[in-house]
């Protein structure tokens, strides 16, 4: 008997408000700069690049553009897509 398996998406569970802010906040503990990005594109695909996009005043394609691997976004345009997601940048 053969063993089938997939890759593992962390997208397909991050399906409520709560667990998009647990994966950020684990992500801006303990990663770096392209971490967070990475993790602003797998929320945001998550939640729908499309409605992301929207309430972030950005077209798609932008905000594609925006988090790809190794893109190097704006404070502005990483504060409108976490807001979009739902959460706040804080200092503490």
């Amino acid at each position: 008997m053969s063993l089938e398996t997939k890759p593992f998406n962390i997208a397909e569970h991050l399906n409520t408000p709560e667990k998009i802010r647990s994966f950020l906040q684990e992500i801006a503990a303990t990663g770096d700069e392209s971490d967070f990005i990475h993790a602003l594109n797998t929320a945001a695909r998550a939640k729908g690049m499309t409605e992301v996009a929207k309430k972030a005043g950005l077209s798609r394609a932008s905000l594609y553009k925006s988090l790809a691997e190794d893109a190097n976004p704006r404070f502005s345009t990483i504060s409108k897509v976490t807001k979009a997601l739902g959460c706040k940048l804080a200092v503490v």
